[in-house]
Order: C-alpha cells, then structure tokens, then sequence
C-alpha cells in the first residue's frame, strides 16, 4: 500500500466519523483547494501529513468518542521503604488494559508521538481490503451452505461462532432433570 493510498484511507475513515477535510487543508496549510486528490498528493509529498495525524481535529474524527481501546502498561520498577525500615526495590509486571473513554483520541496522539513510523501506527486502525480477505472467504462459505440449504433434504448448518463459544453437554442440548425428593 503507497503512502497515497494509506492517506486516502485515513482521511476517508475521519470524514466518515465528521472530520471536514477541506476545511482543515485551507485553514491549517494555508494553501488553496484544487481537489481531494492533489490535497492527499500535497500531504504525502515531503512528509506533509505530520501535521494531519497529529492534528487535534483529525485525531477526535479519527477515534470515535466512547471507542473502546486496549493499552499495555509497560513494567514499573522502583523503590519503596519497607515496614522494617530498609528500603526494597518493587517489580510490578505489565498488563493489558481495556477502556471507554470520551477522549481516547488524546491517549493515540500520545502513543503516535513516541511511535517510530507514525503511519505504520495508525495503519493498525484501518480496516482495508487485504485485511477484509479472511472475512470474504467467511462469506464464500456461508454462500456455499446457502446453495446446500435449498437442496431438499438438507440440514443446516450450526451457527457461526460469535465473541463467546458455547459448551454444551454431550448426549444432548438439554442438561439432565433434577428431582428434588
């Protein structure tokens, strides 16, 4: 994928979410609009688009308010005084953290600034055609069960599995009576 075509994306992504992509080129670049398309070309050309991914409109356009977002806290090491008076170094181990938060675009903008490729970051939060490859063969097949389904005769198939996977108890779907005497 070009730089074009990842800009393309993101910016569609952001103006799909309310983000006015004309208005922030004219009022932050200061430069005159042609079209869409040699805006994106301005931005990709001697690394321009810096000032679109760490723009604050962009960025609350971008991440949705109330988006759900997973974080690492990274490990934490320091010093502590005992009860006993000497003083002990603590490990705390990192863990993955999950949250809704109203401004969780500001959380973004902050691991973009430490990111060593920007683009590469925001990348992981676009869904684009070669991600999109596994769900199209979900769908070949539940095409192709579709097609068994009209044949007579047919069973259908178990649903789809979604989020949560269901146990159920063999011999059955209905677990065993229970008599209270």
């Amino acid at each position: 994928m070009t730089r074009f075509e990842l800009l393309h994306l993101l910016i569609a992504q952001a103006r799909a979410n309310g983000f006015e992509f004309r208005k922030w080129f004219i009022t932050r670049l200061g430069l005159p609009w042609k079209t869409t398309k040699e805006a994106i070309e301005t931005l990709a050309a001697e690394r321009r688009y810096y000032s679109l991914l760490f723009s604050h409109e962009f960025a609350s356009s971008f991440w949705k308010a109330g988006e759900r977002i997973t974080f690492q806290v990274p490990t934490q090491t320091f010093t502590r005084r005992k009860k006993d008076g000497t003083i002990g170094t603590v490990t705390r181990k990192g863990y993955t953290r999950r949250s809704t938060r109203d401004d969780a675009w500001r959380y973004h903008l902050r691991e973009l600034a430490v990111a060593e490729e920007p683009l590469r970051y925001m990348r992981r939060y676009l869904r684009v055609e070669e991600d999109l490859d596994l769900l199209e063969d979900e769908l070949d097949l539940d095409a192709a069960a579709e097609d068994a389904l009209q044949q007579p005769g047919a069973t259908p198939p178990p649903p789809p599995a979604t989020g949560m996977s269901l146990v159920r108890r063999q011999g059955g779907t209905k677990p065993p009576e229970r008599r209270l005497f």
